[in-house]
């Protein structure tokens, strides 16, 4: 019953996916029809933050059953919903009739499994970001959600904000020429840590082994979870897992890109077992249409563009608020995308954005806003499920990009140039890189 997939296993299994033929293990039920007047009865996985925020985007639907392995969690939540059925087994929760919709907010490394049996099961799905933790699972999830046809969003919810929209209205209205030229960059850092050499007893609320779902198995540690487990490899991808899908959301969707071409990265020495606290990952995508290649770059754990600094240091004094002390506060840009243009640049982070330099764009004229704004992520979601249709972030959009970011940790961690075939999913001058593009489970669990 493991799931390491050899390459021609995995090619088998794409080129029948391709075809329209495979979805894996099993075959996909059909999900409950349902009017735009009924409610969605939600089932949740992952009690925890992440688990509580979304149950609040979707608290106005009916949410009929919990799942967490935590059992003091399991409680709490269902202290808010004592209506649901609580489960710590979301393959258990699963078998319960009379779901219609699953959120998966669990940790990276066991979003595969939970999304992919949601889905076959007919029900619909919404996941946190990144959507899985290795891109072969990315894409066997993606090809799922193509071939059930159901609603899918993956968590990356500062795409439904109006600053996005904005952005994408300057870039694609040609504000500043063809943009051959992305940074990106995140405060965030985690990782650089040895693994731990202890072994402190399982509390007895944690159900450890289901917590461990695909992962083959290791001594329990506080040093894993709650909350740690993104500084390490088996269970998250860092930094870039965390935040690369809402950063590099954005010149995605500007600048339509998909699949990339190549990938290199630079960082502190590689460890087996803990994510980088810092590391500069550059993209290099193809030119799509009359649109031209772009080079991206991504950085975090304190790293920027050095172009960076010289762009703000251009920019004009802030303004004094009339009738007030004091000057008025440009954002920090600790966190942003910066757009590098034939006419100038755009700069942006999750509620701000800037045309520079600010001398240039003084009389620029903007656009009409063409995008409408969003009902909000999670309703986009709902009304998906109950009408049909497509979200925003649906898992083939969001997929691709996911994919895209989790390649540059296997970049990093082989420590070489990629040259990537998307179709094929590997590296064609790397074969060394196929142990961290492809999933590898224990016994008992599968895709």
């Amino acid at each position: 019953m493991s799931t390491f997939l050899s390459r021609r296993e995995f090619l088998k299994h794409s080129a029948m996916t391709a075809a329209g033929f495979w979805i894996g293990a099993g075959t996909a039920r059909a999900a409950r029809k349902l009017s735009a007047t009924e409610k969605i009865n939600n089932a949740g996985g992952g009690g925890g933050p992440r688990g509580g925020a979304n149950r609040g985007g979707v608290e106005d639907e009916n949410i009929v059953a919990l799942c967490d392995v935590d059992d003091k969690l399991l409680a709490a939540a269902a202290q808010k919903h004592p209506s649901a059925k609580t489960f710590n087994d979301f393959r258990r929760m699963l078998d319960m009739k009379g779901i219609d919709a699953v959120v998966v907010s669990t940790a990276d490394h066991t979003h595969a499994v939970a999304a992919v049996a949601a889905l076959r099961s007919g029900r619909h799905v919404y996941c946190e970001k990144p959507l899985t933790r290795t891109v072969s699972e990315c894409r066997i999830v993606r090809e799922t959600a193509r071939k059930t046809r159901l609603a899918t969003q993956l968590g990356t919810q500062i795409h439904a904000g109006a600053n996005y929209r904005r952005v994408v209205e300057l870039v694609k209205g040609g504000a500043i020429g063809g943009a051959g030229e992305v940074h990106v960059w995140c405060a965030a850092t985690y990782g650089g840590k040895d693994a731990p050499t202890d072994t402190p007893p399982v509390p007895p609320e944690l159900h450890y082994d289901l917590w461990l779902g695909p992962v083959p198995p290791r001594p329990y540690h506080p040093d894993y979870l709650p909350g740690r487990w993104r500084n390490w490899w088996a269970f998250g991808q860092g930094a870039l897992g965390d935040f690369g899908c809402h950063y590099m959301d954005l010149p995605h969707w500007a600048l339509d890109l998909r699949h990339v071409l190549a990938v290199e990265a630079e960082g502190p020495p590689v460890h087996p077992e803990s994510t980088p606290p810092w590391a500069i990952v550059r993209y290099d995508y193809p030119a799509r249409g009359a649109q031209r290649p772009v080079k991206l770059t991504w950085y975090h754990g304190g790293k920027k563009p050095e172009l960076l600094a010289s762009l703000l240091a251009e920019q004009e004094p802030p303004a004094q608020p009339q009738g007030k002390q004091g000057k008025k506060s440009r954002p920090a840009w600790n966190s942003g995308v910066l757009f590098v243009g034939e006419k100038g640049y755009l700069l942006a982070d999750y509620g701000n954005h800037v045309l520079l330099p600010e001398k240039k764009f003084a009389d620029f004229v903007r656009p009409a806003p063409t995008i409408p704004d969003s009902v909000g992520h999670h309703q986009e979601w709902i009304n998906a499920c109950k009408a049909g249709g497509t979200t925003t972030c649906n898992f083939d959009y969001s997929g691709a990009l996911a994919e895209t970011v989790l390649l540059g940790n296997v970049a990093y961690r082989v420590g070489e140039r990629l040259t990537w075939d998307s179709k094929r999913l590997r590296a064609v001058n790397c074969p060394k890189a196929d142990r961290f593009v492809q999933h590898q489970y224990r016994k008992g669990w599968k895709l």
